[in-house]
């Protein structure tokens, strides 16, 4: 029978079978339902091969491996060593000696990588787990979550660097995909520090919260505790890690996606070490005298849902989201604050004659926008022309008052010297003319 494929109307070909999904954080519904309602369905007429994508696929991902950044935080005592060792079944982490009493206890919160590539029936992964020692063991833990804040935006610069390379050929992905935040098994609710922790690091890191030393509670105590953090972390808007799901799945792979997200915050055991329990059995597990605590056996704990999320079901939707998500909305704010802006025309399918008429619009409002410049400056020159005529034209009127004074002045002046002579009188007074009669003592007589 012909199998069935939808085309796009710009030709593009896409299976017709079960569509890979994505998160709903990651795939926007509306756009999705747009796309496919621009779809045509169309019947092949024989074998053509696309099917076989997968396999290629499969094919260069063993051959190329796979790399994984894990991040452990939590206090001091908790497990997170043990923890990983038991997660990826091998000893990533020595058996750690507690320092002496007299030894100087470190003050700042340190930053640990530990690498190792490990091999499982053929599949090679570089694991990469970064440790976080003195976290929350202080006195005083105010702002103990910076160094891990820095190092993981620390790990974007260098990613956003590798990418801005001329030569790309060997990026290396040292991002964090994943952090396991371990929590304190009080039975409370979270602590300051764990709310501040998880609201500082959220938008950056995919955030997995643990119950660390889950075998010291109750089956109700966790119940109870779990509720707690959860309506703690609702409260003050932090986003967790949630198994995604994909449309077309069946329902084994929908149930046990549910199953997974309703252990959410995991309730772990750790443990490397083997037990022999009453009925012979050799397991991985803690044994006190009430009882033997398995961590592969979950109705003692979430161990295996953990594992399964971590790295059986969804590590590579971890990579994914860090990549599709949490880089680009860092990297799109970081170009920002530099002053670098998309150019939002910029791959956009566009019609000929609609971005010719744009073009033409646009060009026509430069045109009237220099023309109106152009009149203002036009403008602005006759103003300042008219007031330079103005003033040079009382410079003017000043000046020819001035000397019409001066020749008034001069004018009676002259005339005043005419009707002298005219009537025989000197023109200047004259000095000397008369003499003071003298008289004696007895003069007047």
């Amino acid at each position: 029978m012909a199998e069935s494929y939808t085309s796009s109307r710009n030709g593009d070909a896409m299976s017709n079978g079960p569509l890979n999904g994505s998160s709903p954080s990651l795939v926007n519904p509306t756009a999705n339902n747009a796309a496919l309602s621009n779809v045509i369905r169309k019947k092949l007429m024989g074998y053509v091969g696309f099917a076989n994508l997968p396999n290629q696929v499969h094919r260069k991902s063993v051959r190329k491996g796979f790399q994984f950044t894990a991040m452990v935080v939590g206090e001091s005592g908790l497990g997170k060593s043990t923890l990983i060792n038991t997660l990826f079944n091998t000893t990533l982490y020595p058996p750690k000696e507690p320092l002496p009493p007299a030894e100087e206890r470190p003050k700042t919160v340190a930053i640990e990588s530990i690498g190792a590539d490990i091999e499982e029936n053929g599949v090679r992964l570089h694991l990469t787990v970064v440790d976080t020692p003195g976290f929350g063991d202080f006195v005083n833990n105010n702002d103990s979550w910076k160094p891990i804040v820095e190092n993981i935006e620390s790990r974007f610069d260098s990613y956003l660097e590798q990418e801005n390379r001329v030569n790309r050929t060997k990026i290396v992905d040292n991002r964090v995909h994943a952090c396991l935040y371990f929590i304190q098994p009080t039975g409370h609710s979270l602590k300051q520090l764990d709310i501040e922790f998880m609201r500082r690091l959220h938008t950056k890191v995919n955030l997995i919260p643990i119950i660390a030393k889950a075998d010291t509670l109750t089956d109700e105590e966790v119940a109870e505790f779990k509720e707690r953090i959860l309506a703690d972390i609702a409260h003050h808007n932090i986003h967790i890690f949630q198994a995604p799901t994909y449309e077309n799945e069946d329902e084994e792979t929908i149930a046990e996606a549910e199953e997974i997200a309703s252990k959410i915050p995991f309730a772990v055991v750790g443990s490397d070490n083997f037990v022999n329990t009453p009925d012979g059995r050799q397991v991985r597990g803690r044994e006190y005298p009430w009882g033997i605590v398995e961590v592969d056996n979950e109705s003692h704990c979430d161990f295996v849902k953990l594992r399964q999320m971590l790295v059986r079901t969804y590590m590579e939707e971890l990579r994914e989201y860090t990549n599709d998500v949490l880089y680009e909305n860092w990297r799109t704010e970081k170009l920002l604050s530099m002053g670098v802006a998309q150019d939002s025309s910029v791959f956009k399918e566009i019609n000929p004659a609609a971005r010719l008429q744009e073009e033409r619009v646009l060009h026509e409002a430069k045109l009237a926008k220099m023309e109106a410049e152009m009149k203002m400056v036009f403008q602005q020159k006759v103003q300042e022309k008219e007031a330079k005529l103005k003033q040079s034209e009382e410079e003017l009127y000043a000046r020819h008052k001035e000397m019409k004074d001066a020749l008034d002045r001069q004018r009676g002046e002259l005339e005043d010297k005419k009707r002298r002579l005219e009537s025989g009188r000197p023109l200047t007074p004259e000095k000397g003319s008369t003499t003071k009669k003298k008289t004696g003592f007895l003069g007047g007589r």
